[in-house]
This record gives C-alpha cells, structure tokens and sequence, in this order.
C-alpha cells in the first residue's frame, strides 16, 4: 500500500544577509541594494552586527492578552476540503437520523472525499460499475492490488456516499431553488478573528474518526430487527449503517415486503400522546409514518393536503410520507431512489436534505477563553512541547518539529490543537523595542534602539518609506504587531496588504520556519490551490487574503511553484517582498514583532495591488491616490528616488483619471461638485461595487444619496438618468497637472546639479575653478536632498582630498607634524595637488620640498662605498633628520651604520682579545646578523658563523649522547671526543660535562685498585659505595659488573643468614641478633625496656672504621661475651620484675630461664608444655616431659638453628671475596657455641651426673608403672611430684 504520508522534503534555504555596521546604518539603502537577489527568492534574513543586541522594552508583568485557536489539520487546504466534505456528508446522515461511521480497509480510515473524486473522474458510479473499474478506484487510492479491495469500496460508496451524491446533483428536488452564491468578503479589521463558538469544542471531528465494527453475520443471523432491515433508498436506516450481511448478494430488484411486516418502532416525545384509530385493521402496516398520516383523516382540509409533491396526486396515501422537517408529502414510490418500505424513526423530504448543499461557513480562528500572560503561556507551551516529544524542549531538533508539523496538518485522523497570541497590537500592549513615548525615561542605550531605523517602530516612517506621508496609524503596517507563539502554531499563506513589504523581528525564543514564494510565481501558487481545492475558492475568493489556509510547500513545488525556507532565530529580521507569499510555524515558545514599509520601488506594485483588489472587491486599508497625491502636494519634502517614482506614478494616475472623466462627459452627466475625500471616513468613500476607496473622483446620484461608486464602475451605480448623476472630486485636471510639473522639476532639478558638477570636476590646467564653487555645488545637493549618487559621491571625494592635501601641506610646510611624511607620500601629495579641479596656494613650496629630498636622496647613494666612514655616515644621518620628510636614503645610511657596528661585534667576539664564546653568543649573533641589512661583508661573516654554530652543535650533540644512559662507551672513546672537542674555539657545556665525568671515571678505578690490592678483603659498604658511583656514570667499565656480582653474592649470603637467625617481623637486626647482649643488659639494670631500635655501630661499640678491622671485631666480640656473663650474673642478684605491664603480681605468673624475672600469663606467649614431636599424646605427661624452659620477649631474641645449619653458612662466608661484620660475628658465635659443647661434653661425664641420670630413669620407670594400675590418680598431685621434683632440681643445679 503506498504510505499517506510522504517524507517531508525541505526546500532549499533562502539568501542570508550579514551587513557591515557601515551597511547596517542606513536600513532601506541596504534593502534596496540586496533587493535584485532577495526579490527571486521572495523573502530573505538577514543577521545584524553582533554588537546590535536592542533590549527588551515589553513589560511583562502587565502584558496580557488572548491567543487563537488554532486546528491544525484545518489548516492545511486539502485537509479542510476533505474535513468540510466528511461534514456536509456527516450532516446528510444526521439528517437522515443516522450517524455517519467511517469504515476501516487495510488498518485506515477510508477516504472518503478522495474515493467520490476519483469516482467522479472515472465518469460516476454507474460508469465504474459498468466498466469494472473499482480495481483501479482502489490502486489510485493506494491499496495494494489481489486483495478484493475495489469490492469493498463498491460496498461502502453504495452505502455511504452514493446516496449523498444523488442528492448533492440535486436530481431528486422538485423545485431548483437559486442558491446566492455572491461572496461577502471580510473587512480589514477582522482579518482573522471569528469570536469562539459556543457549541464547537476543540475535537469536534474526533468523535466521528473513532470507527465501529460493522456487524457481523452471526449478529444478523440473531437479530430479527437487523435480518428484517433493507432499506435501500432516502431515508433514517441507509445502507450505510452496514445492516446487511457480507456474504449475501444484494439484488438490484427488491420485491416489496409482505402486507404483514410490522416493524417496531422507537415512538418519540412528539407522538407519545398519540391514540390509535379503533378502526384501524391490525393486519395493515403499521408504521410510524402511516399513523401520522391518518390520525386526522376527519379534517377535510388535512385530507387534501395529502399531495405527492413530486406527481402532484393524492392516492395511495398508504405510500405517502410526511416529511419531519418541512411535513411535505412523497410517494415512497417517487423518491429517487425509490423506497420499497416506509422508514422507520425520523425522515427529512429531498428538499431538506439539500441543505447539505448550502456553502460552507467562513473559515476562520476561534479566540480562546482563556487570557494569559507571557509566564503563564510560555510554561503552557514548554509542557505541551516536552509532553508531545517527551524530551526537554531545547533537544527537539528543528528537523522533527518541521516534518511532524506537516504530518500533523495533512492528517485527518489526528486532531492537534494549538494557541498563537497573534496580531497583538503593540500600540496598546507595547513595543518589544524601546520606544520614546515618553511615558518612561530610557537609558542612553535605549535611546539610541529608540532611534535606529532598524526599530519596527521607525522604520515604516522613515523619510525613504512612503508610508511615512500617510498621518493615520495603520496597525500592523505604520504601527508593528506582536505574535507570541508556540510549537506548531502556524501563520498561513498570505501576502502583506497592498502588496507591501514587511520585516520581522524575533525578539527571543525558539525559531521560526518560514517559507516564501517569489512575486513572479505569485500567480502560479494561486492557480495551484485553486486547482487542488476548488471547494475553498468557490464561496470565498479572497481565501488567500484571509491568513487562514495553508499547503504543504512539497504539493506546491510538485506543481512547479518555487519555494524557499528558513529558520529565524532569536535576534534575526526577515523580509518579505511585495507580493510574495509566505507561510510559516514556530518550532517552539517565542515573541515575535512585525510591521509593512514601502519604498519608491514599490509605488506601481501598489497601484497593480489596488487593481487586483478592484477585481476582487476587496476593502482597502488606505487609499493609494490619496497616498500618491499627498507625496506630489509636497516635491520638495521628497527624496529624489522617491520623488522620481512619484512622478511617474503620478503621471499614469493622470492619464487614467483624465480618461475616466472624459467618459462621463461622454454619457452626458456635467454635474461637478469638489468633495474632500481625505476628510470622510472609509466606509463613506468606498465604491459601492468594488468597495476601493475613493480619492480623486467618484459618482454619485442625488436620488440615491447614500451610494456612490468609482469611475470604473460607473455604470454600476443605479438606474436613475443621467442628469441626476454628478462628479464629486478632489482635484481638477489642471490641478493634477500642476502637481505633475512640479514633481518633474523637482525630479528634473538633479539633471542641471549633476552636468554643472561634471563641468566643475573635468577642468584642465589653467581653468580650474575655486574651491568655494565646490562648496556651493556640494551644499546645494544637501538642500535639494539629492540621492546619495556616484556623482555626489565623487564630489564628495574631491572636496575630502582638497582638505586633506591642505592640511597635510600646512604641517608639511610648519614642521608641526607628529609624524614625518615619506617621499613616496610627498610626491603622491603633489601629484594629487597638481590633478585636482581646483588651485592649490601651497603647491609650488610642496615641489620645492620635494626638490630638496631628491638632492639629499642622490647624496647618499654617492656614498654607497665598499666601506664608507663612520663619521661621514654619521653626518648624513643628522643632515637627513633635520629634513621634514623621511628620506629614503636615510633608511639606506642606517643600515650601513648597523652593519658596520655587527662586523665590528663580530670581530672581537671571534678575536683573540674576545671573552669565552658560548653556544648562546654565536646565536645571538646570527640572530642579529639576520636584522642586519645585507651585503657581501655581512653574508660572510654569518657563513663563518654558521660553519663554527654548526660544528660546535654537532660536537654537543655527540657528547649529549654520550652522557645518556642509554648507551655507555669506553673510557679511551670519551677521552678521545673531549680531546678533539677542545680544539673547537667554543666553549660546549656537554663536552664540559663529559670530561667531568671522565675525571670521576678515573677516580673510582684508582680507589677501586687501592681497596682491592690491600691486606684485607673489601668491605660489603665500601663495595656498595664504588657500585653506585659506578652506575651513574657515562662510562662502559668491565670492573662495575664484577662488583655488582659480589655485591649481590654477599646480600644473598646476608638473607640466608637473616631467615635463618631472625623472627618473622623481628625489630632486631642480624648484627644485633649475633653479638652478646651487652647493651640490653646494662639497660635492664637501669630499669630501662630496651625498646629503642639500635644501630650495627652501637652492637660492639666500634666506629664504621673499626668494623673493617677483623682483629678489631673479634675482640670486641670476646669484650661483649665477658660484659653478657658479668651482666647476667648481677642479674641474679638484683629485685626480680614483675612482666612488662609493671602491673602487681597475680597467679599463673612465668619465670624467665634467663633473667630470672617474672611474667604474667597473659602478657608473655603460653611456654610449650609439650615435648618433642615424637612423644605419644594418647599418654598422660609426666613432669620430666615438660618443656618448661621459659625465656621471655627480651631475652629471646632470635631463633636458634642447629650448628650444622650455622657451619654451612660459615662455609658460604669462606667463599665471598667479601666482609660482613655479621660473618665476623658469626664466627665468633660459632667458636663461642663449639667451646661451650665441648665443657657440656666434660660435665656430663663425670660419675656425679651419670648416677643421678641412673637414678632419673629409674623414677620415669616407677612413674609409668603406677599411671597404669591407678588412672584415676592424677599424675601432676601427690608425693611423686614432691620427689620428682626435688630430683630434677637437684640435677639443674649440677
């Protein structure tokens, strides 16, 4: 199925104008000058400066107004003719007491306009039906072809439309009534307000779109009332209401129904009352007609005014109907069609239905109920806008509202309703640009707004526009209209009154689209509408000029009618030229200010408008003779252009007037009287037939003093003789005339001005004139208010350069000048001296200057030796700045002087008597070098200095990559490049660098040489320190990754060590954990906790000195063992503490096994009660398998691993070409831990200690033999535990 709705396509944009503020100054100018390309395109925009932002001067809170209503598928042309159709054929089924229901094909709604059209066009119903062409019927309407489509439109255009159009040809009246079509067209003032109806809601059309399922068979089948039903004529049940079932055939001869149908009937208010004749039978037919029909057949007057209207006789009255409308009577029988049963319910005769035929109503906007204000409607059209897109307003793209507004104006089936504040005058509610009124004060800015042509308040008066001659203000075109629109809300098409121009300001809020139709295609858009919608034009003519119809601009340009568009954004005027249509719609919230002016240009369009209007017979807003002939009063008030077009005007309006008179006095009527037509209102000099008001003459006849008419249609004015007609006119001929001569003098008068000014410019040496005579000329255009012309330009011209060459000459010739002239500037000065129209007093002492600078300038040329002196340099320079002109010589002496001060700089910097050259130096004088003018000397000098520059950045660079850590290089290779460097004459910071770094390279190999070749292993420190120094310099050496290998041996061996000696989180360090605990001990007898983290240095008490000294270490390490003895010998003497809380002593308290003092249980970790992993659990523990030995925190400090583990390491250490002081440390803890074996060796085998081990297995032995006779006693209580326990503290103390 082709789509309804076609893509809406926008027309290409419209010309945009961005004037200079040079431009921009002179409004009507600039419009004029854009004209010949604005005017193809109908309208146009134009973008102010930036800086031209005028102030809002509405005041808000008091502005209120009332918006119209708008419908926007009412709108649009085709829609409303097919809307008006859907309501005459709405009113026919109303009529007939039906409602009309539209039925549904393919999911949309039939059309039915479009169906009947088509119809037509294929020659009617019968002609469809005869030739079979219901299939193409259904193709033009856009259904797809194989679907049994064109039968179901053959179905519904019997039913629905069929009847309607036999009535609308009027083939079934009996009498032809003459329907006055004649059209009464609006008056000006209304324009488009048509007050709200009172009945009409905004969906007045909704309820009808809203389609009902026909019924189906299976309900037929059921329904008596509905199988019984078939009515195929005029009348209250039609086809149309879908009675009949789909599936049975409809015969075109319908027998009549049997003498006993009796249809039940709905009895209405009027015939509740109603008694039936006693002796009327029960097998006739009843129905409700047939018993108005006989209620009063006593009343012999009532019997014969049973009359068939159509065949004029009375019988069969038992087949005449009363019409409920006019109470007629019809024969069933000779309706057309015929109806084969009475109907049932109310019935309208064919005459009342022809009502349906009557002319539609003027179409016009309703005006809401509702007042509002600019806060108030704004937050009404921001919800409605958000609410229909559902997105904040300012995302809608411009785009989607354009395409959904011409969706929405072309669819019948939905029904969008707005509100537009349109034609707001601005005289009562305020201009939104600021206006001297004087009701407030305006700021300075204001003023100027208030001021400027571009304010829609001026420009129609001002002294370029016509309009500015008439005295009365015009609202809308003298005095500009507000709009305050909202998205959708549309301005239809229409052309300005009188054909005039008209801009428009959007003051702020979302865009505007317009569209705009050239003047040239003004004609052809007419045509086109008029062809598409008939209907419209047919009761109402001027619907163009109503401002009430619009069309898709997509259908006008098919038909090949040019159309443009724009957007018009906040800040932004469009122009529309004369007779240039447009239409447009407002994407959104907005206030928007219009107005009309006129230019001469436009002075015969408007003559052409009263003539087209004339045709019409359409009221004018003023009289365009009276406008013409109030300009033509006045010449010499006028501008030359407009006067010059008045002219003309004037000249063709004379013509006429003077042929319309002669005329008359042809028909004999010499009756004159003088009538001051500008004096009388509008509606007392307006043509009685063509309603143009009248200025310069018209008829009237002293019999029918209320009616006269113009000139043209004089015949027209009424049928009395003609000696009862007169003339009322305003002027005599000779009166015009008089006026024309003077607008031609006045127009003529620039012709003398303008060849006296060429005279006065073109004269040659020897007859120029004074400069007084330019004066004149130039004052006499000012008086004259000559147009600005390239003649007076030119003139202007000439006199701006005599003033200019007077004044420069007079400072030239005084010496007064703040800035010295050139002597290109002199000799074009005397050049323009020597071509001017007039004498010039100075110009022989100007030329005699200018002699001098000549002499001066060959001078110093002379000079332009290989080396000139600096002195005679020097002198000319004085010389030539004591002259009043800069002599080019000057510019050439200076540059001499710089070069030779830059050579001079050049030779002691690079001399041997120069200060250190950097980097930097050379640059800069390469740099000033270039600033200096050129010669041979120069260009030398800069090539040495670019060849020194370039190999000494070559050699940095050579040197910044050797200092990079990236690539490291030989020791020979570094030397190498600083020694080439130094023969360079420049001092080089990387070279400086680098060889400060071959100096710290040497170093570290000599003090790496004295640490290896000493008596003693390195130090691990004094290794770390080389390793580091190593690395950061630029220098490859093969001795840095030995060191780095030794390095990391020895930290590897040290990590060993600390896993293997150290607690996990430990705060001690390795060097700390080997060596006695002097220093604790010492600390524990001053009370102190020892909880300060000592350094390596503090262990042994040796400096960082000593601890290279292996001898050194090892005696400390013997002095600190004796110091740990001695200590913890006092230890045991001293008060015992109680744990680390220094709280009081409570029970489950743990002695340390080392320095005696005591510890809470829940201070210190719990000592293991277990023995080796070996012991079995499932056996109760006896005392001798406890592991009480308890040390506390401070004590033990370190793990202790087994010497096999401490004698591996040690054999690691013999390995590390390196010294630790833990490998010094430990090998003292070692020999320390062997020595101490071996006195536990000695002590253990004496006979003491052997017999007391005899006698500890032996207790074990009874122990366990008694845990398993008695399980119950427990083996920790008792005497067993005294006994054993005196034992095992008598072997410890052994």
């Amino acid at each position: 199925m082709k789509p309804r709705w076609r893509e809406f396509v926008p027309p290409p944009e419209c010309p945009v104008f961005e004037p200079s503020l040079e431009e921009f100054a002179d409004p009507l100018g600039y419009i004029a000058k854009i004209r010949p390309i604005a005017e193809k395109s109908g309208i146009c925009k134009i973008r102010p400066p930036p800086d031209w932002q005028p102030p809002f001067a509405v005041e808000v809170d008091n502005f209120r107004f009332t918006p119209r209503i708008q419908r926007l598928n009412e709108l649009e042309a085709e829609t409303r003719v097919k809307l008006n159709y859907l309501d005459r054929i709405a009113k026919f089924w109303e009529i007939q007491a039906s409602s009309l229901k539209i039925p549904n094909i393919e999911r949309r709604s039939l059309d039915l306009f479009s169906l009947a059209k088509i119809v037509t066009d294929e020659g009617g119903f019968e002609a469809v039906c005869k030739e079979r062409h219901w299939a193409r019927v259904a193709q033009k309407l856009g259904y797809p072809p194989g679907k049994n489509i064109g039968s179901l439109l053959r179905s519904h255009y019997e039913r629905i439309v069929y009847p309607f159009e036999l009535f609308q040809s009027g083939a079934s009246l009996p009498v032809h009534d003459e329907i006055d079509r004649e059209y009464k067209p609006h008056s000006i003032p209304l324009r488009q307000s048509v007050p709200p109806s009172k009945m009409s809601s905004y969906g007045r059309r909704a309820n009808r779109l809203k389609p009902e399922p026909e019924p189906t068979e299976e309900d037929i089948e059921k329904n008596p009332e509905l199988k019984k039903l078939q009515i195929y004529g005029a009348g209250p049940k039609m086809m149309g209401l879908g009675l009949v079932p789909r599936d049975k055939t409809r015969k075109k001869d319908i027998p009549p129904p049997p003498p006993n149908l009796i249809v039940k009937e709905d009895v209405d208010d009027d015939d509740k009352n109603h008694i039936d004749d006693p002796n009327d039978s029960g097998d006739e037919p009843c129905t409700k007609m047939t018993m108005r029909l006989r209620r009063n057949l006593s009343n012999p007057q009532f019997v014969d005014s049973f009359v068939c209207r159509m065949c004029g006789r009375g019988d069969e009255d038992e087949k005449l109907l009363l019409c409920d409308g006019c109470e007629d009577n019809y024969h069933t029988f000779c309706l057309i069609p015929p109806l084969s049963d009475p109907p049932k319910g109310n019935w309208r005769c064919p005459k009342c239905i022809a009502e349906c035929k009557k002319p539609t109503e003027v179409f016009g906007f309703e005006q809401a109920t509702r007042e509002y204000t600019l806060q108030s409607f704004g937050e009404m059209a921001d919800t409605f806008k958000a609410d229909y897109f559902n997105m904040p307003v300012h995302m809608v793209p411009t785009e989607l509202v354009e395409r959904e507004f011409w969706r929405l104006v072309s669819s019948i089936e939905e029904d969008v309703t707005v509100e537009y504040g349109a034609d707001i005058h601005s005289k009562e509610f305020g201009s939104g640009f600021p206006v001297n009124n004087g009701k407030r004060h305006l700021s300075d800015e204001e003023e100027e707004y208030a001021r400027s042509g571009w304010n829609l308040n001026v420009m129609p008066v001002l002294e370029q526009s016509v309009l500015c001659h008439i005295n009365a203000d015009i609202s809308g075109m003298k005095v500009p209209w507000l709009y305050v629109g909202m998205v959708f809300s549309a301005f239809c098409w229409h052309i300005e009154d009188h054909w005039s121009y008209s801009i428009n300001y959007l003051h702020w809020g979302e865009p505007k689209t317009w569209y705009g139709v050239p003047s040239s295609s003004a004609e052809k858009l007419e045509e086109v509408m008029k062809k598409l919608t008939p209907e419209l034009f047919e009761f109402q003519p001027d619907l163009l000029h109503q401002l009430v119809t619009i069309m898709n601009p997509n259908i006008l340009m098919s038909h090949g009618v040019p159309v443009v568009r724009t957007n018009q954004c906040a800040g932004e005027f469009v122009i529309t030229f004369p007779r240039a249509y447009h239409s447009g719609f407002n994407q959104g919230y907005n206030f928007a200010e219009a107005v009309n002016f006129c230019t001469a240009d436009w002075l015969p369009t408007g003559r052409s408008c009263i003539e087209h209007y004339r045709w019409l017979r359409r009221y004018c807003v003023f009289s365009h003779e009276e406008l013409t002939c109030k300009m033509a009063a006045c010449p010499e008030k006028l501008d030359l252009n407009l006067a010059a077009a008045t002219h003309r005007e004037m000249f063709i309006i004379v013509q006429e007037e003077r042929k319309l008179r002669k005329s008359l006095l042809e028909r004999g009527i010499k009756e004159a009287e003088r009538e001051a037509f500008e004096l009388l209102p509008d509606d007392e000099r307006q043509c009685d037939k063509c309603k143009t008001t009248c200025f310069l003459s018209a008829l009237a006849c002293s019999n029918c003093q209320e009616r006269l008419v113009c000139l043209y249609h004089s015949q027209d004015l009424c049928s009395c003789p003609s000696e009862k007609l007169y003339l009322r006119y305003r002027y005599t001929l000779d009166e015009l005339l008089a006026m024309l001569h003077r607008l031609k003098v006045r127009a003529e008068s620039f012709d003398s001005w303008a060849n006296r000014v060429k005279e006065a410019l073109e004269q040659e040496e020897g007859n120029k004139i004074d400069i007084k005579d330019l004066e004149v000329l130039k004052g006499e255009a000012a008086d004259k208010k000559f147009p600005n012309n390239e003649l007076l330009q030119r003139l202007n011209t000439v006199l701006a350069d005599i003033h200019k060459c007077e004044s420069s000459s007079t400072e030239l010739l005084s010496n007064s000048e703040s800035r010295r002239m050139s002597l290109e500037e002199l000799r074009t000065l005397v050049d323009t001296m020597q071509n001017l129209p007039c004498v010039m007093k100075q110009l022989e002492e100007v030329q005699a200057v200018l002699q001098k600078i000549e002499v001066f300038d060959a001078r110093a040329q002379a000079l332009d030796s290989p080396i000139p002196a600096a002195a005679e340099i020097q002198a000319l320079l004085e010389e030539g700045a004591s002259l009043p002109v800069v002599a080019p010589a000057c510019e050439l002496l200076s540059g001499l002087q710089e070069q030779g001060r830059w050579l001079g700089e050049v030779r002691r910097t690079l001399g041997p008597e120069g200060s250190e050259v950097t980097l930097d130096v050379l640059r800069n004088l390469m740099e000033s070098g270039c600033n200096v003018p050129q010669s041979v000397s120069v260009e030398t000098a800069m090539a040495e200095l670019q060849e020194l520059l370039t190999i000494a950045e070559r050699w940095e660079e050579k040197a910044q990559i050797c200092l990079e850590d990236r690539q490291k290089h030989h020791l020979s290779t570094l030397e190498a490049i600083v020694n080439e460097a130094q023969l360079i004459p420049v001092q080089l910071p990387n070279i400086l660098s680098l060889q400060a770094c071959l100096s710290r390279a040497r170093a570290w190999v000599t003090d790496l040489e004295e640490i290896q070749n000493g008596e003693h292993y390195p130090c691990l420190d004094d290794l770390e320190g080389l390793v580091a120094i190593g690395r950061d310099l630029p220098v490859n050496m093969e001795e840095l990754k030995q060191l780095e290998l030794q390095v990391a041996s020895a930290h590897s061996w040290r990590e060993k060590a600390s896993k293997t000696f150290l607690k996990k989180n430990s705060q001690h360090s390795l060097l700390e954990v080997l060596c006695p605990c002097v220093e604790k001990s010492k600390k524990r007898e001053e009370n102190s906790l020892g909880t300060e983290e000592d350094s390596d240095v503090n262990v042994l008490g040796l400096t960082a000195q000593d601890l290279r000294d292996p001898g050194a270490i090892v005696m400390a390490f013997k002095e600190g063992e004796r110091q740990e003895k001695e200590a913890l010998l006092r230890l045991h003497t001293l008060l015992q503490n109680v744990c680390v809380c220094n709280g009081p002593p409570r029970p489950l308290l743990h002695l340390c096994h080392l320095c005696k003092d005591w510890f809470h249980g829940g201070c210190v970790p719990f000592p293991a009660l277990l023995g080796s992993l070996e012991t079995n659990l499932t056996k109760p523990l006896c005392w001798w398998d406890w592991n009480t030995r308890f040390l506390c925190p401070r004590c033990q400090r370190s793990r202790r691993p087994r010497l096999e583990t401490i004698l591996a390491l040690l054999v690691a250490l013999q390995k590390l070409p390196v010294r630790l002081p833990e490998g010094e440390a430990l090998q003292c803890l070692t020999e320390r831990a062997i020595n101490w074996q071996g006195r536990a060796k000695q002590a253990l085998d004496t006979p003491e200690v052997q017999r007391a081990l005899e006698r500890l297995q032996q207790a074990k032995s009874t122990e366990a033999t008694e845990c398993k006779k008695t399980k119950s006693t427990d083996p920790h209580t008792g005497t067993h535990w005294s006994q054993a326990h005196i034992l095992f503290v008598t072997i410890k103390c052994l």
